[in-house]
This record gives C-alpha cells, structure tokens and sequence, in this order.
C-alpha cells in the first residue's frame, strides 16, 4: 500500500509565496510521473504541473511561469514552488503518481489535499 501526503497549503496574501510538498510512504520502489491537480469550489478539477521520472515538467496555461514543479527521490517528496499568488489560485491542491511498488505493479494513489487560500 502506498500513501501520498500533501503539505505546506496556507493562508497567503495575493503576491506572496507558498511550496507545497507532497510525499509518498509506504510500499515504494520507485515514483514515476507525479502530477499537482487544484480544485476550486464550483469548478471542475485542473492539472497544474506534471513532473516526469526524468525531470521533465509541464504546466496548465495558467501558471505562466509562476509555479515550479521538482522532486527528490531520495525523500520520494516532489514539491511545488507556487510564486506570485493570485486569489484564483485558491483551491485544494491535491497530488497523485504514478508508483511502482516491489511486487513490480503500478498504482495511482492521491493525496488528501491541502488548502491554498490567496486574499486580494
């Protein structure tokens, strides 16, 4: 079994800057692609950033620059530095990966998801 957890989610104002992280534990033998999702209320769900299991990272037209996806695997941790935060950004953030586990299969699991809230 495999857990993600997300954190770093907060309470910001427009401008400022938040990095959330999202951490898998459990029966890991490698993570594939990881991908950062937000859902804000009353709209449908949107994939903000995907990182590769080489490093190779793409984003929703939205972010615009703002936001950088990274990992570490050795801490099976990939992180998103959100810059310049606007209250559109508000939403849960929730990841999800693709992990390889020792018995040789893929699972998805998803994170719980954490709350960025951005004032004006």
């Amino acid at each position: 079994q495999v857990q993600l957890v997300e954190s770093g989610g907060g309470l910001v104002q427009a401008g400022e800057s938040l990095r959330l992280s999202c951490t898998a534990s459990g029966d890991v033998l490698n993570i594939n692609a990881v991908r950062w999702y937000r859902q804000a209320p009353g709209k449908q769900r949107e994939i903000v950033a995907q990182i590769s299991s080489s490093g190779t990272s793409n984003y929703g037209d939205f972010v615009q620059g703002r936001f950088t996806i990274t990992r570490d695997d050795a801490k099976n941790t990939v992180y998103l530095q959100m810059n310049s935060l606007e209250p559109e950004d508000t939403g849960v953030y929730r990841c999800n990966a693709d992990v390889m586990v020792r018995a040789g299969f893929v699972v998805g699991p998803w994170g719980q998801g954490t709350q960025v809230t951005v004032s004006s």
